[in-house]
């Protein structure tokens, strides 16, 4: 255990409570002491939700307080979604609730009883100065967090406001479930997010509460709207009063007519907190001082309070508080990560709520409640069988068939599931000649089940390969090793179609193969690069020459006749790479394209080198099969192609006859900076798809049938396309039916595989023991026990 024996903390909300109190029983000789600036019954919000997980974690660290928060917890199951005068129940789901007054309350008595000194209507000291005079001291003072501005250049925050603006209200009834309410108004969408948090009790006493006496019987009520429609409603012109009666009119069906009431409720913009650094000597930020995560998924006082459990634990189990703070940090930075993930998943679908709402009834509820990407399509399965096989059954999933072993229709293709093996350059092409090694690759996905199997990018021309390891379409020596590769595919996995990615590398071009140094250029035998603009992909590559017209055109036709071979070689669907900052990625980014004429400047300049190309394709390409366009739609950099670049790009190439938009980001320039995550590429193929009505391939960090699923169910997807998990598995699509029961026609075992096609028996996992586990530790004599 640290030395730590005389600790400050810095503001007086759940988090920094419940580590105070957490910190005392671990050790009854510490002295702590909590400053709050505020008096003991002030709080500026109403309902706290609490999930079994930190629930969990709080019943075997302290159960007095456990046992507290049972006492007052409102719990229920549903979820109930109301839009266009139809509400869906969801049910399962399990939540937990109470009045956030009480919540202090339980925790003040707990810090009281433990011997921990409470100054309220306090500032506290300077930070600076309480680390001198104290061995730790714990920032809990919230998302404006003075001590993280006070040391702005040592944690380095990166606070970012979004578009919509939120009210936080409260009903004196409870609500059945936790409600969302849609309201489509004069001014714009706005919708409700309710939930109980007091309900009454035969054993009800007001005086037992001396916090609030609106608790009993109360409903949490969160108003929000995109800023936009916040003004064109008059709400920056209307004082609280007025804003809270106009929130009560606009939703007086939800509230059954009966007024809402605040508590100091201002309308605000939500910001998300990041740090680079959570601790500076023996200083430590804990709760939204440190990260916050959108209110949509429930998640501040979870993640304070969790945030005390570690940061207690930690301090017990390391030597030294430097030693106990890095392992906090350690432990509890990927697990705010993946929730801040979720919460911006979450705050950003609400955002662009008004893309779905002409979404099927049932659609739209599947859809908000898998929003965060946490509430999947089996998770909800499991909670609400009926709910979810209803939106199936909408969705036109016959009995028993997953969304993924749906058809899917592209022209004249009909696909027979929605997995897609996602293009993977390979490097291990001959003179551009693909051999064995990619006849093995694609048979043996071909075999896995997969509905599409893609090639890598396949160079239409000797200077437009990337490595000399990539494949080509220049000649009929190619055209035909890859008319051996799709014979097999056709033969050997009837169902199952083989599509060819036809591209030019531009700028990034004559590298070393992947595993020697990706975007390395080559140590000799290097071809002259070609692009857009004279740019270098990074300070030790080639500098490309701009092309000229007469090169523009000769480029074309190369794509035109390797397009052509394409066809004669039996591909069923070609898709032109426009991507990944290749030759027409690389005129469709700002960042890349500095041309004066008629191929730069505007979007529309810049879209139209590639559109030439893709006309000549389709061109020669047969009429009935599909043609597919791979983009980049976002070049995470700042002033690169922007989410509603992408969208009038996808609008251009459907206008020129693409079938559908394959949508990944990124790889543009050297210095970008991609927000990395589970399905993190999918949020731009959803809004192109609800924006351009266009079909999409979601790729990017899909990792699981359930996954697929449940894009495809909530329909921000028409097809999933992955790439590692089929590295991993080749057979990923036929183990994803297996694991789920389904034998029907949107997969077929090949006949010398069925023995294998039932899972094999695995042994038993046991579940995690708890966090911190304290129920034995040194009790001092209390003195006021919860």
């Amino acid at each position: 255990m640290t030395g730590a024996r005389r600790i400050a903390v810095i503001g007086g909300g759940p988090g920094g409570l419940y580590a105070a109190a957490l910190l005392k029983r671990l050790d009854p000789a510490r002295e702590i002491t909590v400053w709050e600036r505020n008096a003991p019954e002030d709080t500026f919000g109403f309902g706290v939700v609490l999930s079994d997980e930190t629930l969990g974690g709080i019943e075997h660290a302290d159960p007095v307080v456990y046992q507290a928060l049972q006492r007052d917890f409102v719990r229920w199951d549903d979820i109930d979604i109301v839009h266009r005068g139809t509400r869906h129940t969801s049910g399962g789901h399990g939540f937990a609730a109470l009045g956030r007054r009480r919540l202090l309350q339980i925790l003040h008595e707990r810090c009281r009883s433990l011997g921990v000194e409470l100054r309220f209507r306090t500032e506290a000291p300077h930070p600076a100065r309480l680390t001198e005079t104290h061995d730790l001291v714990i920032a809990a003072d919230g998302v404006h967090s003075a001590t993280r501005e006070a040391y702005a250049h040592i944690f380095r925050p990166q606070v970012t406001s979004h578009r919509c603006r939120y009210i936080w209200l409260a009903a004196d009834f409870p609500f059945d479930a936790f409600r969302f309410e849609i309201a489509e108004t004069e001014h714009g969408v706005m919708q409700l997010h309710g939930y109980p948090y007091a309900r009454p009790s035969p054993d009800h006493h007001p005086s037992t509460r001396p916090f609030g006496p609106h608790d009993p019987s109360s409903s949490t009520v969160i108003v929000e709207m995109r800023e936009e429609v916040w003004r064109a409603a008059g709400f920056d012109e209307l004082d609280e009063t007025e804003s809270v009666e106009r929130c009560a009119k606009i939703f007086a069906d939800a509230l059954g007519g009966r007024p809402l009431r605040s508590n100091k409720s201002a309308w605000t913009t939500f910001r998300t907190v990041v740090n680079e650094r959570w601790s500076h000597g023996n200083l430590v930020l804990l709760g939204d001082a440190a990260h916050t995560a959108h209110f949509s998924i429930g998640s501040g006082t979870k993640l304070a309070v969790e945030d005390a459990l570690a940061l207690a634990a930690c301090l017990r189990e390391r030597p030294s508080t430097a030693q106990a703070l890095a392992a906090y940090e350690e432990e509890r930075r990927p697990v705010v990560a993946s929730t801040q993930r979720a919460a911006r998943a979450s705050l950003e679908w609400f955002e662009n709520l008004g893309l779905y709402l002409d979404q099927p009834p049932r659609r739209f509820a599947f859809n908000l409640l898998t929003r965060s990407r946490r509430v999947t399509h089996a998770n909800l399965r499991l909670r609400d069988t009926r709910f979810t096989e209803a939106v199936e059954r909408e969705f036109g999933c016959p009995p028993g068939t997953p969304p993924m072993f749906t058809p899917f229709r592209l022209r004249g293709l009909t696909l027979r599931n929605r997995v897609v093996v996602s293009p993977m350059d390979m490097y291990s092409a001959v003179d551009g000649v693909p051999g064995d090694f990619h006849l093995v690759h694609l048979g043996a996905r071909a075999l896995g089940g997969a509905g599409l199997v893609m090639t890598e990018m396949v160079c239409v021309s000797p200077e437009g390969r990337i490595t000399p390891g990539c494949a080509g379409l220049w000649t009929g020596r190619q055209a035909d090793a890859w008319r051996r590769i799709t014979e097999f595919v056709h033969r050997q996995a009837p169902g199952t179609a083989i599509g060819v990615q036809l591209g030019h590398s531009g700028r990034k071009g004559s590298t070393k193969l992947m595993w020697e140094g990706m975007d390395e250029p080559l140590p000799e035998g290097n071809w002259p690069l070609v692009a857009a603009s004279p740019l270098p992909y990074r300070p030790d590559s080639q500098v490309p020459r701009e092309l000229s017209r007469a090169q523009l055109t000769d480029i074309r036709e190369q794509f035109a006749s390797a397009a052509g071979r394409a066809a004669r070689a039996g591909f069923d669907l070609l898709e032109l790479h426009c991507a990944h900052g290749y030759l027409l990625s690389g005129f469709l980014s700002p960042l890349t394209n500095h041309r004066t004429d008629a191929y730069g400047g505007s979007l529309e300049g810049r879209l139209r080198f590639p559109l030439e190309v893709f006309d000549a394709v389709r061109a020669v390409w047969p009429g009935e099969r599909p043609m597919t366009v791979r983009i980049s739609a976002t070049d995470w950099a700042e002033g690169g192609t922007t989410a509603e670049d992408a969208v009038a790009i996808a609008r251009a190439f459907a206008a020129h006859g693409a079938d559908a938009v394959d949508v990944s980001t990124g790889q543009v320039v050297a210095g970008e900076r991609p927000e990395f995550g589970r399905s993190y590429q999918t949020p731009f193929a959803d809004r192109i798809r609800q924006e351009a009505g266009v079909p999409v391939v979601a790729v990017g960090a899909i990792s699981s049938w359930d996954d697929v699923n449940s894009l495809i169910l909530a329909g921000r997807a028409d097809l999933c396309a992955l790439a590692r998990p089929h590295l991993y598995d080749p057979h990923w699509t036929l183990h994803a039916a297996a694991e789920q029961d389904y034998r029907g026609p949107g997969v077929a075992w090949p006949v010398p595989y069925r023995a294998g096609s039932r899972r094999p028996q695995t042994g038993r996992a046991d579940a995690p023991k708890p966090r911190l586990t304290l129920a034995h530790a040194a009790e001092p004599t209390p003195s006021g026990e919860v």
